[in-house]
């Protein structure tokens, strides 16, 4: 069953030019379309398809573009992810941002991130979504 907020959320993300199928945790993020726009309040989950956002996003915690080795499809990038500086990554390939966003592109990924934790410390917290995954 839909609430009526779920409801008035998905209608502000499709006016915005968003998927109509979007899940339920990309439903409730806030969109950001550019690099000028910012999180609320610190802790909230946000949500863009916008490559400079994504990447100014990663640059600023040194994370690099990266795939999971042996995940490739037909010579493109498999599972993406961030190789963040520190933090293992011993099974992570880096990749130009170029290989990144060609399937991040192709399977119409939506970038859920944060800014900030509910501390106000920096938030490496990301995830990728399909669209038409829907949550429980």
């Amino acid at each position: 069953m839909t609430s009526k907020r779920d409801k008035e959320r998905s209608e502000r993300a499709t006016s915005a030019g968003e998927d109509e199928e979007l899940s339920q945790s990309t439903r409730r993020a806030k969109w950001i379309h550019s690099v000028d726009e910012h999180e609320d309040r610190p802790g909230q989950t946000l949500a863009t398809r916008n490559h400079d956002v994504i990447c100014r996003w990663a640059e600023a915690r040194r994370a690099n573009p990266a795939t999971v080795s042996s995940t490739e499809h037909g010579g493109r990038a498999g599972v993406l992810r961030f190789d963040f500086p520190g933090f293992g990554g011993e099974n992570l390939e880096e990749i130009e941002w170029d290989e990144w966003f060609k399937p991040f592109d192709e399977r119409r990924l939506v970038f859920l991130y944060q800014e900030h934790k509910a501390s106000g410390e920096p938030s490496n917290f990301f995830r990728l979504d399909n669209p038409n995954r829907e949550d429980a």
